[in-house]
């Protein structure tokens, strides 16, 4: 019975990690919830503050700020954004598929790229193409704040301020709900303006205290701030909803798994048993 101790071994191994898969499964359910709440208490700001810069966009004030004019690009700039850990499924491989077809479309326009990277994921597959990183940061944890990430915010900000860069996107995961994640591509700088309300057709214009250059010097800035942060916020929710997904798979195929070797066992154990009668009789027989 060597071959059925092997499997009744095999059976114990895959229970424990069983074990292991469903519990990672719960702690990503419980972190998942606490992430989504998070993710939507950021993103009424983040939505409303998005519509007034690109109202602002299509203004007439005195001050035209620099992320509202557009310029010819010869150079873009990018901030990624991934997870930390892995065992989220085609969670990063996806935002990374997505993030190498625009890099490769940017090639072939003769416009080169600058990449800043969140997240431990982005850093390692980044690192290993030809690719100018130039800023990252990673390790935030599951409840990330906004000073963890200024430092790349400003980095691109000031290249693009410096004329280094002519546009800049973030690249990161939208959480559409608990089984769908995408990978979105969206364009900070210069600011698109959006379609506007029916009622603010014409001439019209904010009035701005103390005045332009210091209100929108500011509010630009939050604006891409907000953005970035609401950007990682969500991937995070999708990280713990992808996570949660993948473990229940996992529990899934081990659970099915040991059925197999359960009945391969039967079987096995059923032969040896039968061949044990067949040589008790065959003694028998003989005597």
């Amino acid at each position: 019975m060597a071959v059925g101790k092997e499997i009744r071994t095999k059976i114990a191994s895959i229970k424990n990690t069983q074990k292991i898969t469903r519990a990672m499964e719960m702690v990503a359910a419980s972190k998942m919830r606490k992430t989504k709440d998070r993710m939507q208490a950021t993103r009424p700001y983040s939505k409303k503050i998005g519509q007034i810069i690109k109202h602002l966009a299509q203004a007439n004030p005195e001050y035209k700020h620099p992320y509202l004019i557009a310029r010819d690009v010869k150079r873009v700039g990018v901030i990624l954004i991934s997870s930390d850990r892995g065992l989220c499924g085609g969670l990063n491989s996806n935002l990374f598929r997505k993030t190498l077809a625009h890099l490769s479309l940017w090639h072939n326009a003769n416009i080169e790229v600058d990449v800043c990277t969140i997240g431990t994921k982005a850093f390692g597959f980044f690192s290993n193409h030809k690719v100018n990183l130039i800023g990252q940061a990673s390790k935030l944890g599951d409840t990330p704040h906004l000073n963890d990430i200024v430092g790349v915010i400003k980095l691109m900000l000031d290249a693009y301020e410096e004329g280094k860069i002519d546009q800049l996107y973030v690249v990161s995961n939208e959480f559409v709900n608990t089984m769908t994640q995408r990978p979105a591509v969206e364009q900070l700088l210069p600011v698109v303006a959006s379609e506007l309300d029916e009622n603010l057709n014409g001439h019209w214009d904010y009035i701005y205290e103390p005045d332009a250059k210091e209100v929108l010097d500011h509010l630009l800035t939050r604006f891409i701030e907000s953005k970035v942060y609401q950007g990682l916020v969500e991937n995070n929710a999708c990280e713990q909803a992808a996570r949660m997904v993948a473990m229940k798979s996992a529990s899934d195929n081990a659970g099915n798994l040991i059925g197999e070797l359960q009945l391969i066992y039967n079987k096995a154990r059923q032969a040896a048993i039968t061949q044990e009668i067949s040589e008790i009789v065959a003694g028998a027989s003989a005597v």
